[in-house]
Formats: structure tokens, sequence, C-alpha cells
């Protein structure tokens, strides 16, 4: 799987990419969007944060109410984090800031595990009023345990997440957090984070809020959908997604001999690598909540050895 299409849609918003300076000049929209601010990633000019200043100055910034950041100069070689201390300074600006991206890439322009992050927390202190982050790119991001009351949605896709970064989401306290989807990734790209980096998570005690966890695109989905069905915070979810990882029979077992899921709205199991007789098991268990189709999820044998892998690597 790769991602190979811009956001068209942020927030519940649609996308409007900020024209370059040698384009014809926007036309305002009279409803809300959703504004992205990119550069060529090949090209040195302008700079992301010089297109930011560019948009600021013809957008009414008080009116923006969600931006995403597409790409930058060399997203492979050049972390984000000027483009950090560009958003940052802009704060007084951005007053209506409700949501933000960082990293909007298809792999034309950079593949996931490529794209450099840094550490983002500045953006949660200075927007106490955000209700959304997405984030894409997991190589050299850092998070710091925060408070945000703000915050309802918090999204971070990678092909492989680290476990720094995982136990900080843990430790922070998100009050009002409904949505929660880590892309753990694999180990082959970073992804190192354990079953017991994500055990907090599962407990639940820092989301009162939640409804949705969706911990995905794993190495270790299979001990993951294992500890879900003995973990506190899933009687308070009605939405749980466990695709696109490694999982095997064990973890869907596990699921259906664990405490009852039928409180559960939906249960997306995709892309997994489960036996047949195990997957019918679980759809006609959970009849018309459950996604659970093979998918592109084909395991690989070479020299009498089976190779899984997540959907999203590289």
């Amino acid at each position: 799987m790769v991602l190979s299409n811009d956001l068209s849609q942020f927030h519940g918003l649609p996308v409007l990419t900020f024209p370059a300076e040698d384009q014809p000049p926007v036309s305002m929209p009279e409803t809300p969007v959703a504004w992205r601010v990119s550069v060529p990633t090949y090209d040195s000019d302008p700079t992301w944060s010089e297109e930011f200043e560019r948009f600021l100055s013809v957008v009414d910034p008080s009116a923006v109410t969600a931006l995403v950041v597409g790409g930058w100069n060399d997203p492979y070689d050049v972390s984000s984090a000027a483009i950090v201390e560009s958003l940052v300074a802009a704060a007084p600006k951005l007053t209506a800031l409700r949501a933000l991206f960082i990293g909007d890439m298809t792999f034309e322009d950079c593949e996931i595990s490529w794209i450099v992050q840094s550490d983002l927390t500045a953006l949660l202190t200075a927007y106490p009023n955000l209700n959304e982050l997405g984030i894409r790119g997991g190589t050299s991001l850092e998070l710091q345990p925060v408070r945000h009351a703000g915050l309802n949605r918090l999204l971070i896709e990678s092909g492989g997440l680290p476990a720094a970064v995982v136990r900080a989401v843990a430790a922070s306290d998100f009050p009002n957090l409904t949505d929660l989807e880590l892309w753990l990734g694999t180990e082959d790209y970073g992804g190192d984070a354990s079953i017991d980096d994500v055990a907090p998570i599962l407990q639940g005690d820092r989301l009162p809020a939640l409804k949705r966890l969706a911990l995905r695109n794993s190495d270790i989905e299979t001990e993951i959908a294992s500890a879900v069905a003995v973990a506190a915070i899933t009687a308070r979810i009605v939405h749980l997604d466990l695709s696109m990882g490694v999982l095997l029979d064990e973890g869907a077992e596990a699921l259906l001999a664990g405490q009852s899921l039928d409180h559960l709205e939906s249960i997306d199991l995709t892309h997994n690598y489960l036996t047949d007789s195990v997957r019918q098991r679980i759809v006609d268990r959970f009849v018309g909540k459950v996604q659970a189709d093979a998918g592109d999820a084909d395991a690989d044998e070479y020299d009498g050895t089976v190779y899984r892998s997540v959907a999203v690597g590289e």
C-alpha cells in the first residue's frame, strides 16, 4: 500500500492548496476550507517558511480554521523543525486554528518513512484550542508528555513510530480526546514500540472521553489484539481499528474469547493474516460490524521462512 494522493478532506472541510507565486492568484472561497501550504520537495526555493509568510499576507489568518502542511524542501534530509518554529510564531495570528496536519506528502514527494519530522510538542502548547492534530512520518519525530484539553483527535501515520513517541502519547493527559489513531509500523523503519509501551493507552486512565481507538499498521498487531481483548479501555470505546498490521489467528481468537465486544459499532481488522476458518468465525460473531477481508495481506515464503509485513512500511 502506498500513499498516492494528497488529502482532499481534512477536519470535515475540503482541502484547498494555496497557489504558488507563479500561478494564478487564489480566489477566496466563500465557505470554510482547509488550506494546504506546500512547496516542491526537490526544490530549494522558496522555502516552506517563506511560502507560509506569503500565505499569511494574502489570506486573513484570523479566519483560518484548518491548515495542512504539505511538502517542504528536502523532507528526506531536512526536518520539520523550521516549520514548527514558523507555526508557533504565527499562533497570535492564527487565532481560529482548530486543525493542523503536518506532512501531507505522497510517495512521489517523499516516502512516509523518509519524512524527517522533529519535536512537535510546541504546536500543542502554542495552540491550546486545537481540536485535531495529524502527523505523517516517524523519523526523528518527538513528542513530550503534555496536557491538552482541546484536542479531540490525534492521528500519527508512520511506517515506524518510535517507542518514545508512543510512551509520550500514553503519558499525556487528553481529557477530551475522542479519536486516537497511531500507525505503529515496523521495526525495519524504526517502529520499536512494545506492548508494554502501548499498555497505558489500553488502561485508558488519561483518555476518559475516547470513543475510537486505532492501533494500526503494526508488527505486533497480534499482541495488541490480545491485550485489547482484556483491556479496561475496550469497554468504553465504540470503534476499534486493528487493521493494516500483522494480525494472526492468536489475536483474533483472543478477541473472540475475551470480554464482550457487543457494544462496539465497528471493528476494522482489514489487511490481516488470519486463516479462512478464523476469519469466518470473526465475521459470523460480529455480523454487520466487522471488516475482516484478507485484502492485500499475502505472506511471502522464501527458503522455508514465512514473511509477513504491515500495509505501510517504507
